[in-house]
């Protein structure tokens, strides 16, 4: 039997309310939460994508201030789009965000489509970011699902998310959703796992949903009670020695340099070599442009 079946009903009217008020008056202050224009919640969601909220709505501003709308994006340079995302990480989400904007012009006349499927057929549009643009920006009633709303809704239910399929999980967030505050609900969600149902030590004592949430009762689903995972947890690489270090290293120099820039030695303890291969791989990825010369690579921020 499917284990939301198994649960009941999925979310109780009072457990909505509950936590739409904890969220009225303890809910985080973030600049973008002010607005519900379709294009700044799209460039909301996708900078705080791995990125802290407070960090990601700082540069949510100052992007806001120098692309204002959707045609000022797409008819801007990608280097000035991806010096405007300094800082941020994850350099490709600013190169999906551009090619975004200009299937926005190009296809649906400057106006960000509504429906989820119309949103995730846009370059780098994923099904969370898709249903949170709808929810928020369109009031359409869809669960936005991340690992935060995964938690929080897994553990109100079954007292895990592994007590869930992915598909009973979008189920139960979109029935979840009260019709008439898709905005607050997807907002609530975010803060209530952010700031109290944390992953390790959550803060059931000071959680809105304490009254319905299994966890809070002592309820494990079997895939925690077996033990999912066995063995010892392997640590975790250094992160100036992964790819993804170097990659915004290569960014950022390319990013402060006024054109071609060498790349023929080590930068930290990547190896020529692999700092060749990640450059071309930036290149393929549309983050760089890349050029042989008789005796090295070169590379810069696309024109």
């Amino acid at each position: 039997m499917d284990a939301v079946a198994e649960a009941g009903p999925a979310i109780d009217p009072a457990l909505r309310d509950a936590i739409l008020d904890w969220y009225a008056a303890a809910g985080r202050e973030l600049a973008f939460r002010a607005t519900t224009d379709p294009y700044a919640v799209l460039v909301s969601e996708l900078m705080a994508q791995q990125t802290q909220a407070a960090r990601a709505a700082e540069a949510w501003t100052s992007w806001m201030a120098r692309f204002p709308s959707v045609e000022a994006l797409a008819s801007a340079p990608v280097a000035d789009v991806l010096r405007a995302w300094a800082g941020l990480g994850y350099n490709r989400r600013a190169v999906h965000l551009h090619r975004a904007a200009r299937v926005i012009v190009a296809e649906h006349g400057g106006r960000v489509p509504s429906s989820v499927e119309a949103l995730e057929a846009l370059p780098g549009i994923g099904p969370y970011t898709a249903r949170a643009v709808a929810a928020i920006a369109f009031g359409e009633p869809v669960g936005a699902v991340d690992v935060n709303v995964k938690r929080v809704l897994g553990r109100i239910v079954v007292g895990g998310a592994e007590g869930l399929t992915a598909s009973s999980m979008q189920t139960l967030a979109d029935s979840a959703v009260p019709r008439d505050r898709a905005a607050d609900w997807t907002h609530a969600l975010m803060d209530v796992g952010q700031r109290v149902c944390r992953p390790r030590r959550p803060n059931c004592a000071d959680c809105p949903a304490i009254a319905w949430c299994a966890y809070a009762a002592g309820v494990r689903p079997a895939a925690l009670v077996t033990g999912g995972r066995t063995g010892a947890r392997r640590p975790e690489p250094a992160f100036e020695s992964t790819n993804r270090w170097l990659r915004g290293r290569i960014v950022e120099r390319a990013r402060d340099a006024d054109g071609w820039t060498r790349f023929d030695t080590s930068i930290g303890v990547h190896g020529p070599g692999a700092v060749r291969a990640a450059v071309i791989a930036l290149a393929r990825d549309g983050l760089l442009d890349a050029r042989e010369t008789a005796t090295n690579l070169e590379a810069r921020l696309p024109r």
